[in-house]
C-alpha cells in the first residue's frame, strides 16, 4: 500500500496470523509501532519508511524470521533495543533520518550473521565497540552519516572487505585514514568521508578502485598534490581541503563517467589543463576559491556543463568564446577574478538557459550589451565591481523570471540527484554564489533558489534609471550603488513589491523620494545616501523606520528621521518678558 494518503496509527495486524510482507511507505502514518508487531512469527518484511512515525523502536526479536526492516525518514526517537541484536536471519536494516539516541555497542549487532545491508544516518547516536570487535557480519553497504564513530578512525571496519558503499560523513572523526583501508575493498562504487577532520596524504588512488566510484572527502584536513584516481571516477568532491599543486592528474582521467567535479576551496595553483573534451558527460565544475590562474581553454567548449564555477581565482585575459558552445549551462560564476575586456554578447544569444550570471570583481569594461536581455530565465545577475559604462539598457524587462511576483518560486535547475551506475541517493548538488545582500557578502546555498537579484554596482554607469526596471515584480534585491547615476528615482520603483534590499547610495540622483517608496511592505534594506536629492521624506512608517544615515549625504533632505526640520518648521524661541514688580 505504498505511495497513498493513509493516515492516523497503525492498526492491529494480528488477525493476519499469516502475515509474512507487510509495507505501506510513503503515507501519512502516525502514532507508535504497536509491540503486536512482535507476534508475527512469520514476518519476514516491515516496510514503513517514509511516514511519520514516532516513539521508541520496539523489541522485535521475537520474529526471528525477520529479514527486512526498513523505518527510514520517520519520527522515531528513544534508544535502539539491543535486543535487535538477535534477529539472526535480517539482512536489510534502514532506521536512518529519525531521532534516536543513545550508545550503540556490540550487543546491538551480536548476532547479526546476515546482515549486509545497514543504515543508520542522521540519528544522534554514538558508537561506543570494543578495540578488539569482530563482527559477526560482512557489510555491501555501510551508511552511518551524522552518527558519532570519531575520534578514531573505526578500527572494525578493517573486518570489512566486500563492501560497495560506505558513508562515514560527518562522524566526528579526527584522524589519519589507516593504510589498511585503502584496500579493503576494490568494488568500492560511494565513498563519502566528508564533513571530518580526517588529516594526511592521500594515496595513489587509480590502482586501488577499478569500477565506476563516486568519492567525496569534501570538508576535511586532507593536504599534499591531489594524486592519480580511478580512471572511471563518476563523482569527484575534494572541496574544502588543503590540496596543493596542480590539476595535472585531470588529464588521466578517461572521462566517460565523470559527472560532477568539486574541487574548490583548496590551495591548488597553475593553470587549467586543456583535455576537458574527453569529459563527455561531465555537469557540474567548481574549481572556486584557489590559486589558479591563466586563461579558459578552448576545450571547455566541448563540455555539456549546466554549472560553472571558477570564482575567486586568478584567471584573466577575455573569456573564452569557446563557451558560446556549452548551451546547457544554468550557472556561470567567475567572479573574482580579472577578466578583461567587454561582456560577451554571446552569453546573452547563445547560453539562453542562464539562471544565474555572475562577473562581480573583475576588470570588465565597455558597456552592458542589450543582448543580455534575452537571458528570459535569469535570476541571478551580477556585473558588479568592474568597469563598465555607458547606461544600464532599457530592456531589463524582458527578464521574465524577474517579473513574475511569485516570492516562492524556486530556481528549476536539472536534477543532479541520482547518478548512474549507482544505486545511492546523492543528495542535491546545491548551487552556491556569492552574492552582496542586504549589505554583506555572503554565500548562498539553499537561499540562492529564492534569491531574485540585480547588482550592478561599484561600476560607471551614467543616464537615468531606466523605468523599465520597475517592471521586475520579482525582483528581490536591486544594487545600483556607487555609479554615476543622474535624474530622479523613477516612480515606477514602487511596482517592484517583493524588494526587500534597495541601494542606490553614491550616484549623483536628484529630485525628491517617490513617494511609491513607501508601498514596499518588504523592504528592510534600503541606502539612498550621498546623492542630491531633495524635499522632504515621504511620511510613512516604513521609510521613518531606517536609520538616519540610510539618507545622509542629501544637502537639500529634510524630515525624519534626519534631524534637520523641514522649512519653516524652525522652533522659533520667544524671549522672556520681564514683568516690574
Amino acid at each position: 500500500m505504498d505511495y497513498n494518503q493513509l493516515s492516523g496509527p497503525l492498526p492491529d495486524f494480528t488477525r493476519f496470523s499469516s502475515l509474512k510482507a507487510l509495507s505501506v511507505a510513503f503515507n501519512q502514518l502516525s502514532g507508535s509501532i504497536p509491540e503486536t508487531f512482535g507476534r508475527h512469527p512469520n514476518l519476514a518484511s516491515l516496510m514503513l519508511y517514509g511516514n511519520q512515525i514516532s516513539g521508541s523502536l520496539p523489541n522485535l526479536s521475537t520474529v526471528p524470521s525477520l529479514t527486512h526492516l526498513d523505518l527510514e525518514d520517520n519520527q522515531l526517537n528513544g534508544t535502539m533495543h539491543v535486543n535487535i541484536g538477535q534477529l539472526s536471519k535480517l539482512e536489510y536494516f534502514d532506521v536512518s533520518f529519525n531521532s534516536l539516541k543513545g550508545i550503540i555497542s556490540d550487543t546491538h549487532f551480536s548476532n547479526l550473521s546476515s546482515l549486509k545491508f545497514l543504515s543508520l544516518s542522521s540519528n544522534p547516536l554514538t558508537f561506543n565497540f570494543s578495540s578488539d570487535w569482530v563482527p559477526p557480519f560482512q557489510l555491501d553497504i555501510i551508511m552511518l552519516s551524522s552518527c558519532k564513530l570519531g575520534p578514531h578512525f573505526p578500527k572494525w571496519l578493517q573486518t570489512q572487505n566486500n563492501f560497495s558503499q560506505l558513508d562515514i560523513s560527518s562522524n566526528g572523526i579526527s584522524d589519519v585514514v589507516p593504510s589498511w583501508f585503502w584496500d579493503l575493498s576494490p568494488g568500492l562504487i560511494y565513498l563519502n568521508l566528508s564533513c571530518n577532520l580526517i588529516k594526511g596524504l592521500l594515496p595513489d588512488l587509480s590502482v586501488k578502485y577499478h569500477g565506476y566510484l563516486g568519492i567525496d572527502l569534501s570538508s576535511n584536513h586532507f593536504m599534499g598534490p591531489i594524486p592519480l584516481v580511478p580512471p572511471n571516477v563518476t563523482v569527484l568532491n575534494l572541496s574544502k581541503n588543503e590540496f596543493s599543486g596542480s590539476l595535472s592528474f585531470l588529464c588521466a582521467i578517461m572521462g566517460m563517467g565523470l559527472i560532477y567535479l568539486d574541487l574548490s576551496n583548496n590551495l591548488l595553483s597553475g593553470e587549467l589543463p586543456n583535455c576537458w573534451v574527453q569529459f563527455t558527460r561531465l555537469s557540474i565544475i567548481s574549481l572556486a576559491y584557489n590559486n589558479l590562474y591563466g586563461k579558459i581553454p578552448s576545450s571547455m567548449g566541448s563540455l555539456g556543463i549546466y554549472s560553472l564555477h571558477l570564482s575567486n581565482n586568478n584567471f584573466s585575459g577575455e573569456v573564452s568564446s569557446s563557451l558560446n558552445r556549452c548551451t546547457k549551462l544554468r550557472m556561470i560564476d567567475l567572479g573574482g577574478n580579472k577578466f578583461t575586456g567587454k561582456i560577451p554578447a554571446w552569453i546573452g544569444t547563445h547560453l539562453t538557459s542562464l539562471i544565474v550570471l555572475s562577473l562581480r570583481s573583475n576588470e570588465f569594461k565597455g558597456s552592458i550589451p542589450r543582448h543580455i536581455c534575452h537571458l528570459t530565465k535569469i535570476q541571478i545577475l551580477d556585473f558588479s565591481k568592474n568597469r563598465l559604462s555607458g547606461n544600464i539598457p532599457h530592456c531589463f524587462h524582458n527578464f521574465t523570471a524577474l517579473a513574475e511576483s511569485k516570492s516562492s518560486r524556486a530556481i528549476s535547475f536539472p536534477s543532479y540527484g541520482t547518478f548512474e551506475p549507482f544505486f545511492v541517493r546523492f543528495s542535491s548538488y546545491i548551487e552556491n554564489a556569492l552574492v552582496l545582500w542586504k549589505g554583506q557578502e555572503s554565500k548562498y546555498g539553499n537561499n540562492l533558489r529564492l534569491l531574485n537579484l540585480i547588482d550592478l554596482s561599484g561600476n560607471e554607469l551614467v543616464g537615468k534609471i531606466p523605468i523599465q526596471v520597475g517592471g521586475l515584480a520579482g525582483l528581490v534585491s536591486l544594487n545600483l550603488s556607487r555609479n554615476n547615476l543622474t535624474g530622479n528615482i523613477i516612480q515606477e520603483v514602487g511596482w517592484m513589491k517583493m524588494l526587500e534590499s534597495l541601494d542606490l547610495s553614491a550616484n549623483e540622483l536628484l529630485g525628491a523620494i517617490p513617494t511609491s517608496l513607501a508601498d514596499l511592505n518588504f523592504l528592510n534594506v534600503l541606502n539612498l545616501s550621498h546623492n542630491r536629492l531633495s524635499r522632504r521624506i515621504p511620511i510613512s512608517t516604513q521609510l521613518q523606520s531606517f536609520d538616519p544615515y540610510v539618507y545622509s549625504g542629501n544637502l537639500e533632505l529634510y524630515g525624519l528621521p534626519l534631524p534637520n526640520k523641514c522649512p519653516g518648521e524652525e522652533i522659533v524661541v520667544e524671549p522672556p518678558v520681564l514683568v516690574r514688580g
